[in-house]
């Protein structure tokens, strides 16, 4: 029930014709980090044009020093290639992991697609080992799928 009020909640920022873009990712990536207790950092990363890089446009939590992360490189990096959600139980088991904050010990990554294209991700640390489930899944590809949609409907 929490998440799909989330996914509602997200719809209605998102589509709100009062905040710009980046206003509107901030005032997501906030609502969801406020209310998923294991969701420490939200952050919304997207494509500069075509420089196989990603850029970091919107977040919630404390400030990172990975504001632009190449492809290929750590979570993030990997989804650019992927295109598919990538969620890791443990950060200390994961090689080509980028650590952002010693307390980060779990990360899960959702891409959004747009025309068959990565076009950016959501990006979620938490503090606690192993706490994404199937639930966690389907909320932020909802939301990445939400901001595809208003993206395509010029509503973003």
């Amino acid at each position: 029930m929490l998440f799909q009020n989330l996914i509602n909640k997200t719809k209605g920022i998102l589509t709100n014709q009062s905040l710009d873009f980046k206003d509107r990712l901030k005032s997501v990536c906030k609502l969801i980090r406020n209310n998923v207790t294991h969701y420490d950092w939200v952050g919304f990363y997207f494509v500069k044009d075509n420089l196989k890089e990603l850029h970091l446009l919107a977040y919630d939590g404390i400030p990172t020093n990975h504001k632009i992360i190449p492809f290929g490189k750590g979570i993030c990096g990997q989804v650019a290639l992927s295109n598919k959600t990538f969620v890791v139980p443990d950060v200390n088991e994961q090689e080509n992991y980028i650590s952002c904050d010693s307390k980060v010990k779990s990360e899960i990554v959702a891409p959004i697609i747009l025309g068959g294209e990565n076009i950016g991700q959501i990006d979620v640390d938490s503090n606690s080992v192993d706490p994404f489930d199937e639930n966690d899944v389907l909320l932020l590809e909802t939301i990445c799928k939400q901001v595809s949609e208003n993206i395509i409907n010029k509503k973003l």
